[in-house]
């Protein structure tokens, strides 16, 4: 069975004033608060991505991304971003 990516919690300690908004609003329960206070991803293999949290914080101290998606080897050719020869002698693209 493949391993499912885990989306990555950022709490910025520094802008925190630990009010608990986050904790209360997570509706997977990932996150909790340490002795002082502080928020922190207890189980983050939980997070569902939601970004509750992040939108609840009134100090805008947490970030939740998402995994990250492995690109194609050649993506530009993938994405059409390059077109050799367009616009040349009146060709069209």
């Amino acid at each position: 069975m493949a391993k499912k990516d885990q989306y990555n919690i950022e709490v910025y300690k520094s802008w925190c004033k630990k009010c608990g908004i986050c904790v209360a609003f997570c509706p997977a329960g990932v996150l909790a608060q340490d002795d002082s206070g502080a928020p922190y991803a207890k189980e983050p293999e939980k997070c569902t991505g939601c970004q509750l949290c992040a939108l609840r914080c009134p100090d805008f101290a947490i970030n939740v991304t998402s995994p990250k998606k492995k690109q194609p080897k050649d993506s530009a050719k993938a994405s059409g971003a390059t077109k050799e020869g367009a616009g040349e002698k009146g060709e069209k693209a």
